[in-house]
């Protein structure tokens, strides 16, 4: 049985009870004429996971919704592997929903979070999750989350591990003309020693042309990392972002301990998001490097949605980028 804080930061990191052994929920640019835009916010996407209420319910209508606020791209999750289904939908018809709305998928959150470990040897089938995106005209697969089964027990080696692992998938990938990406929340950012974190492990020991990353701002802000700083020593290799923003009122980073394990319960506590723009995060700055971050698609994300309405949460953060992001 999980402990209470276990529980609770599963439920709010978005991943529920049965996932954190299961992971199939968790798992979230071109111009009209097609061009590739300099600035890839003027055409930014939203993953998914931000509605994911209103996708269970409604996929169609959601997309729908999404397409006339304006965003141009999706980024999906949540695959049922069995079924080779999103939202109980078939990739032909999902990817005919997304085409009757001028959407474009680019990438999709797949749980590799067995594959990634080095205590597992049923690994996830990544052929499946190929399969998905070469016909859902998709460029990355993306693996969301380190092992969950344990977060206080990750130490360097394990990030070697995931490495190896996200090489390996890259090389795979890369066969079939699809790219591998690596999503981060906080607990990479911890300090494993000399200075070093999982983050900058992996960052390390994966190759560039075989894997990217995808920033997520809110994250690394929340653990204290100015994600300038990662552009310059990391170059090109933030090709993702989730442009996510945190309320005012919980914005401190969070103070790691030195030793012992993460208190989890007492970060989420000090956890709150908020629509892009009304929160603490300084996005003109780090939107002006996203040269040197390597930036190709941008996604509004939004982990809980405190707004009655979602959709209007959605559009006040799209409208906030197009009118200072876009640049």
């Amino acid at each position: 049985m999980m402990n209470n804080s276990r529980r609770q930061f599963l439920k709010q990191a978005g991943i529920g009870l049965s996932a954190a052994y299961l992971m199939p929920n968790f798992i979230s640019c071109q111009n009209k004429a097609g061009a590739i835009s300099d600035n890839p916010l003027q055409n930014i996407g939203v993953q998914l996971y931000s509605i994911r209420d209103l996708m269970d319910k409604d996929p169609k209508g959601s997309l729908e919704q999404i397409a006339k606020i304006g965003y141009k791209h999706v980024e999906l999750y949540g695959i049922d592997s069995k079924a080779k289904q999103f939202w109980k939908l078939s990739y032909k018809e999902l990817k005919k929903i997304l085409d009757d709305n001028g959407l474009k998928t680019h990438s999709g959150h797949y749980d590799m979070s067995k594959y990634l470990s080095k205590a597992h040897t049923d690994k996830e089938d990544l052929a499946v999750y190929f399969d998905a995106a070469k016909e859902l005209g998709q460029e990355y697969v993306i693996a969301p989350v380190t092992p969950m089964f344990d977060l206080n027990a990750l130490k360097k080696d394990d990030y070697l591990y995931a490495a190896e692992q996200l090489n390996k998938a890259g090389e795979q990938a890369k066969k079939l003309g699809l790219k591998i990406a690596y999503h981060n929340h906080f607990w990479e950012f911890r300090d494993l020693g000399n200075n070093t974190s999982g983050e900058e492990v992996m960052l390390a020991f994966t190759e560039p042309d075989l894997v990217d990353f995808e920033l997520d701002l809110f994250w690394a802000e929340k653990a204290g990392k100015n994600p300038i700083a990662l552009f310059e020593k990391f170059p090109n290799r933030f090709k993702l972002w989730h442009v996510k923003d945190m309320d005012k009122t919980k914005s401190n980073p969070i103070e790691w301990p030195k030793e012992g394990k993460l208190p989890i319960e007492q970060i989420f506590n000090d956890i709150k998001y908020t629509e892009v723009g009304t929160g603490s995060i300084n996005f003109p700055e780090i939107v002006k490097e996203r040269n040197k971050a390597g930036l190709k698609y941008a996604f509004v994300e939004q982990d809980n949605i405190y707004m009655p309405n979602k959709m209007e949460s959605l559009k006040k953060s799209y409208d906030y980028v197009q009118a200072n992001l876009t640049k």
